[in-house]
């Protein structure tokens, strides 16, 4: 573990920084840039989706539990839900994706790890602001988007995907059952996040439960991004970043300790 911890010290420097810059590179090479189009494909695709479905609800129900236009509240749930789960998933594959890599010394799992998240964040945001712009230009949602908060949601999605992200990257490979499970255990998520609806209209004794679903904080951030009369006092803020924490060390110990056991097991 000593020399593993070193791998990540001081010694390595901007050899660190452009090891991971050239896995940026590869990253976006390699799933973007395999197709005609692909780096614009890959952006349009998922802003159509979710534009897809916002018109489809917006049909469907034509009073939000909040504000006047369901298209905006639709998007304050399912951009950061999705914008997290897209992460944690990528970054739980960071191991198998870079495994070719790995066997050189000045390659390390923590360079994977990061250049997954930078790649994927920056297209992550890319596809939050042009869906909120989009739906800020084709409807009158008389919301009044703050900046600030909408970057502090997205941060903090960043972060739990990185917890979550890290400690499935060792978990899918040391327990090929668990991501059976975890995927399992997932599908509720999208229902259970609040993204239908907000977390003050559902009863106390659900509350108590539903609080600790670090989702309902992230989105109920972004919700309190967008409408200046939602105040979301039940977002705790130092719980999503503390939790996120946790994750993440707690994954990192454990692929500092047996990071070379599953490569050579892959």
């Amino acid at each position: 573990m000593t020399e593993s911890l070193q791998a990540l010290g001081p010694t390595r420097r901007f050899a660190t920084l452009r090891t991971i810059g050239a896995l940026v590179l590869r990253e976006m090479a390699t799933t973007y840039g395999r197709t005609p189009g692909g780096y614009l494909w890959a952006i349009l695709e998922p802003v159509g989706g979710v534009a897809l479905l916002t018109i489809i609800f917006a049909f469907t129900f034509s009073s939000p539990p909040i504000g006047t236009n369901f298209a905006i509240f639709y998007a304050t749930g399912v951009i950061p839900f999705m914008f997290y789960n897209d992460l944690a998933q990528k970054i739980s594959q960071s191991l198998a994706y870079s495994r070719p890599l790995l066997v050189y010394p000045a390659v390390t799992f923590f360079d994977a790890l990061i250049a997954r998240l930078i790649t994927n964040t920056l297209s992550g945001v890319l596809v939050a602001f042009l869906v909120f712009m989009g739906i800020e230009i084709s409807f009158d949602t008389q919301t009044q988007p703050k900046l600030s908060q909408i970057a502090l949601s997205l941060s903090m999605a960043t972060m739990l995907a990185l917890g979550v992200g890290t400690l499935n990257c060792y978990l899918f490979h040391a327990f090929p059952l668990w991501q059976k499970v975890w995927g399992i255990l997932n599908r509720p998520l999208f229902i259970m996040s609040c993204v239908f609806f907000v977390f003050d209209s559902i009863s106390k004794a659900f509350q108590e439960w539903l609080w600790y679903n670090p989702l309902v904080h992230v989105i109920g951030q972004m919700r309190h991004g967008f409408y200046s009369s939602y105040h979301a006092d039940y977002v705790d803020v130092i719980y999503v970043f503390a939790l996120s924490l946790v994750l993440f060390t707690t994954g990192l110990a454990l692929l500092l300790r047996y990071h070379r056991d599953l490569l050579s097991e892959m």
